[in-house]
């Protein structure tokens, strides 16, 4: 993940988002007093958040172990 300061992403950042929504590659940018935050695509973001619900959900962990073993099986 690339990392850039609040200054250079406040002077880039048309240029630096499209660069974020094109590379789907998340940007830390970092704050002065030490804190950050992370630009992401909406598109990456809700990819992220469908994979983690998946992942959380019991029944369909099992369903994707159980599709796979069927599959190695051919």
């Amino acid at each position: 993940m690339d990392i850039i300061s609040d200054n250079k992403f406040r002077d880039n950042l048309k240029s630096v988002v499209e660069q974020v929504i094109s590379r789907h590659e998340p940007l830390k940018v970092t704050l002065r007093a030490g804190e950050a935050f992370v630009v992401v695509s909406a598109e990456d973001w809700e990819r992220e958040q469908e994979t983690l619900h998946v992942l959380q959900n019991k029944d369909l962990m099992q369903q994707i172990s159980a599709s796979l073993d069927t599959h190695s099986r051919g």
